[in-house]
């Protein structure tokens, strides 16, 4: 199996933002998003976990599936998931390194069918953000201050007033961050903001 990424290092750069696009994020394009509904109010962002095959990290194949590049016969998991188009508009890996791939202005297809708040479609009005791993295992702390800093620069930009898990907005369908996320950790980092945590 070979998955590769471009770069595997943090950056500096301000958080500022261009056409929906973090300008500190590695952005690598995905073909897989759409139009969000006119009118429509961004204000949720969900949480995620995935790893590529399940529990290998580092492997640059998350990447590669989410820009519809990754070559299903590397490896015999990919067969269960091949011809899946899907995409999340950040990921954050197991160093902190956090890839974009969607503008957080358009739609990514992160949540599938899903429900919060009262309304369906999350996609149509959430930010989703993976995190390399897998779900109901722990995750590092430079995922944690790197999630931490991305929804700070999130909350800045957009008028994002909740904060909730996969598993939280697909009950029964996912479990995904999973019991290894810690949410009490995150609810301290970002106790400065006014957010609703599930």
């Amino acid at each position: 199996m070979t998955c590769t990424t471009d770069s595997t290092e943090k950056t500096s750069a301000p958080l500022s933002w261009h056409k929906g696009w973090l300008s500190s994020a590695q952005h690598q394009p995905s073909p897989n998003f759409g139009q969000r509904p006119a009118g429509t109010r961004i204000d949720l962002i969900v949480i995620h976990s995935i790893s590529l095959p399940p529990g290998q990290y580092g492997t640059g194949c998350v990447q590669q599936l989410f820009s519809n590049q990754l070559n299903w016969d590397a490896h015999p998991y990919f067969q269960t998931i091949r011809g899946l188009e899907v995409s999340s508009h950040f990921f954050i890996t197991r160093e902190g390194v956090v890839w974009q791939f969607v503008s957080a202005d358009d739609r990514a297809w992160h949540a599938g069918a899903s429900q919060w708040g009262g309304r369906d479609n999350c996609n149509d009005f959430s930010i989703g953000i993976e995190l390399e791993g897998l779900e109901g295992l722990t995750f590092e702390a430079s995922q944690y201050q790197a999630l931490s800093q991305l929804c700070q620069a999130l909350t800045a930009h957009y008028p994002i007033t909740q904060i909730a898990g996969h598993e939280h907005i697909a009950p029964g369908r996912k479990q995904d961050p999973g019991a290894g996320f810690d949410w009490p950790l995150l609810h301290t980092k970002l106790q400065a903001l006014p957010l609703q945590f599930p």
